[in-house]
C-alpha cells in the first residue's frame, strides 16, 4: 500500500512541477492578458491541473494543454505539432483516423476538394460526418485552435485539410477528440449535380495523409514560388510560404527578376491565400511601389520580463541565447510591462531603383497571419493596390512574436511555443482581421468547375 502511495504522491508532484513552469513561463508572455483577464487565466490553470492530475493520459494532457492556450488567444501560443519529440509525436498525431479527402470550409459548409478514392467529385459538401452534421464537430474543436485574438476566420482555416501542411491541425484534434468507431467514417454527402450519396471510407494515417500532398520541389534549391505571365498581360505571382530561413535558392534575385520584367503588363497579382507568413519577403514588393522611404505604423514592442529566471532556464529551448536577456536596458511601463528598443531603420522600407507602375491586386484569406497579414497592411498603407478575397487572419489589435522559447515540461514532455514581443499599436484598433477591399468567396459549384473565382474576380477588376 505504502508503494502505491508513494506512486501516487510522485505522479502528484511530476504534475505540479509541469504546471509550475506552464504558469511561471507565461508570467513571460507579453500578451497574455491581451484579450483574457488574469481571473480567466487563474481559472483555466486550475481546471487544467484537475483534469491532470484526474487522467494520466498522454492525449488528454496535451488536449487540455492545448485548449487552455488556445483560451489565452494568441495565435503564436500553442502546443506545436512539429517541435514535440518522442511519445508526444508518435501518440496524438500518428492515429489512423483521417478523412481520406481534402476540404475547406464554405460558410458552414464542409466541401470536398480533393476526394482521391473516396468517389467524392470537387464541390461535394458532406452533410453528415458520422452521424452528424460536421459544422457540430468544426465548432467543438475551435477551442482547441490557436489564432490572434476573437477573428475566428483564422481558427475555422487550421481546420481545412488543404494538403500544404505535414500534420493538419483538424486531423490532430479531430482524431483525438472524435476518432471513426470501426475505423470508418460514415458520410453522406450532396453531390455538385444535385445528388446525394451515402458511404463509408476507411480512416487514413499520417503517412496516408503525407501522400496525398502535391508533390514537393524536385530539388532542394528550386523555387517554391510560381510565376506565370497570362497572354492578357497580367503576371500572377503565388507565393505559398515565407518561412525562407534555410531555403537554399536566392529568393530575392528570383524576385527581382520578375518584377523586373513587368514593364508594358496589365498588372501583377500576387497570391498570398495559403501563406501564413514567416519572413517580411513582401517588403521587396512594396520597395517597388512607393517613390520615398516608407515608416510601417509604429507599434510599442513589450516585454515582460527584463532577464528570465535562472531556475526556469532549463526548460526554455530558444536558437538565441540572448532572448533570455530581451529586457536588459528596457524602459518601465504602466501594468508592468517593458519598452523594448527599436530601431526605426529596421523597419524602414527603401523605393528601390526600378519601381512597378501597374497596378498590383493582393489575395487574401484568413490564412494570412503574422508578415502576410503586416504586409497586407502596409499595401494599404501605402495605396500600393486593391486587397481580393477574404478577411485575413492575425489581428489589428496587435500580435505577439519576434523571439521565442520553447517550452518543454519535464516529466510529460509535453513543448509548447511561448513568443517573448508584444507589438502593440499605439492608436486603438479592433479585434479583427483586415477586411479586403472587394470581397470574394469561391463556392461549392465554382470548386467543382474548377474556377478559381477570387483569381478571376482581381483579373476583372484590373
Amino acid at each position: 500500500m505504502s508503494g502505491v502511495s508513494s506512486r501516487a504522491a510522485a505522479v502528484d508532484a511530476a504534475v505540479r512541477d509541469d504546471l509550475e513552469i506552464v504558469r511561471r513561463a507565461l508570467e513571460l508572455h507579453p500578451g497574455l492578458n491581451r484579450y483574457v483577464g488574469r481571473t480567466a487565466i487563474a481559472d483555466g490553470l486550475a481546471r487544467l491541473a484537475a483534469i491532470w492530475e484526474a487522467s494520466p493520459l498522454l492525449a488528454d494532457r496535451y488536449l487540455s494543454l492545448s485548449r487552455f492556450l488556445a483560451s489565452i488567444r494568441c495565435g503564436h501560443t500553442y502546443c506545436n505539432f512539429f517541435n514535440q519529440s518522442g511519445a508526444v509525436a508518435a501518440d496524438p498525431f500518428d492515429r489512423p483516423t483521417r478523412l481520406p479527402f481534402h476540404f475547406i470550409w464554405i460558410g458552414d459548409a464542409m466541401v470536398v476538394t480533393t476526394g482521391f478514392d473516396t468517389g467524392l467529385p470537387r464541390g461535394s459538401v458532406i452533410t453528415s460526418l458520422n452521424g452528424e452534421p460536421p459544422i457540430r464537430l468544426r465548432d467543438r474543436l475551435l477551442e482547441y485552435v490557436r489564432a490572434d485574438g476573437h477573428n475566428d476566420a483564422k481558427r475555422v482555416s487550421l481546420l481545412e485539410v488543404r494538403g500544404d501542411d505535414r500534420i493538419e491541425t483538424f486531423d490532430v484534434f479531430q482524431g483525438l477528440l472524435h476518432p471513426p468507431r470501426d475505423g470508418v467514417h460514415r458520410l453522406a454527402a450532396r453531390l455538385p449535380d444535385g445528388g446525394s450519396r451515402t458511404l463509408d471510407v476507411p480512416a487514413i494515417a499520417l503517412a496516408d495523409r503525407r501522400a496525398q500532398m502535391p508533390v514537393a520541389r524536385i530539388a532542394p534549391d528550386a523555387p517554391s514560388w510560381q510565376w506565370r505571365m497570362d497572354p492578357n498581360g497580367v503576371a500572377v505571382l503565388t507565393m505559398p510560404g515565407w518561412a525562407m530561413w534555410d531555403a537554399k535558392w536566392d529568393w530575392k534575385a528570383w524576385l527581382a527578376d520578375r518584377l523586373d520584367s513587368l514593364d508594358g503588363a496589365r498588372g501583377l497579382i500576387v497570391d498570398l491565400r495559403d501563406n501564413e507568413g514567416g519572413e517580411d519577403c513582401g517588403d521587396v514588393i512594396l520597395s517597388r511601389l512607393i517613390t520615398r522611404d516608407f515608416m510601417p505604423p509604429r507599434l510599442q514592442q513589450r516585454l515582460r520580463f527584463r532577464r528570465t529566471p535562472t531556475d526556469l532556464d532549463p526548460y526554455l529551448d530558444t536558437w538565441d541565447d540572448s532572448f533570455r536577456k530581451l529586457g536588459e536596458g528596457a524602459s518601465p511601463l504602466p501594468g508592468g510591462f517593458l519598452l523594448r528598443p527599436s530601431s526605426d531603420d529596421a523597419l524602414r522600407i527603401v523605393p528601390a531603383a526600378k519601381r512597378v507602375h501597374c497596378p498590383v491586386r493582393v489575395l487574401t484569406s484568413p490564412v494570412n497571419s503574422s508578415a502576410t497579414f503586416q504586409f497586407a497592411s502596409n499595401m494599404r498603407r501605402i495605396g500600393g493596390g486593391k486587397l481580393v478575397g477574404r478577411e485575413t487572419g492575425g489581428n489589428r489589435r496587435g500580435i505577439n512574436g519576434g523571439c521565442f522559447f520553447f517550452v518543454r515540461l519535464p516529466h510529460s514532455k509535453i513543448e509548447f511555443d511561448l513568443p517573448l514581443v508584444g507589438y502593440f499599436p499605439v492608436d486603438r484598433q479592433p479585434d479583427a482581421g483586415l477586411a479586403p477591399d472587394i470581397p470574394v468567396s469561391d463556392t461549392a459549384a465554382s470548386i467543382a468547375r474548377q474556377r478559381d473565382v477570387v483569381l478571376s474576380t482581381a483579373m476583372a477588376s484590373l
